[in-house]
């Protein structure tokens, strides 16, 4: 599908959820849940509050649509908002992960095979902040500049 195509359909999209046609407000849903579930739980890293902060931020799209002007695709636009609510929800719900695999005391040749197990246990042991601007950057594409105005932080604190 072309970008237009793409554009013109969410614009009829955005008009259904407008007109508070339940079809249309399932297909926008159906549509682009699943994205943006796999980006809060990237985030989150836990499934039944990765399920909550999506259905929150639903309510919160659906409610804001009336202010969405094209200026970005609606997916972008969408995706902004759930990164805020997943933001909020790690500022409420702080807490420590800690890595508790002991380190081990001479370095042998499988102390260095690291698998995506330890990839990810290595991110989830990071900040909340540093977590979703390693992921925001890192794996989602976004630029230092753009993950601060996401955020709410500096562009340095995105770099550091």
């Amino acid at each position: 599908m072309q970008q237009s195509e793409q554009n013109q359909g969410d614009r009829e999209l955005v008009r259904g959820c407008l007109g508070n046609n339940r079809l249309v407000q399932r297909a926008l849903y159906e549509k682009y849940s699943a994205r943006l579930y796999t980006l809060i739980y990237r985030l989150i890293s836990d499934h039944d509050a990765s399920n909550d902060v999506l259905q929150d931020a639903f309510i919160e799209i659906f409610r804001s649509l009336a202010t969405f002007r094209f200026e970005s695709s609606l997916f972008t636009w969408m995706r902004t908002i759930v990164i805020r609510n997943a933001m909020s929800y790690l500022r409420k719900n702080a807490r420590l992960q800690v890595i508790t695999d002991e380190i081990p005391d001479k370095a042998s040749e499988s102390s260095f095979n690291f698998t995506a197990e330890h990839l990810e246990k290595a991110i989830l042991s990071l900040p909340a902040q540093a977590r979703s601007v390693f992921i925001l950057i890192e794996v989602e594409g976004y630029k230092h500049q753009e993950v601060a105005e996401i955020l709410g932080i500096n562009e340095g604190t995105s770099k550091s």
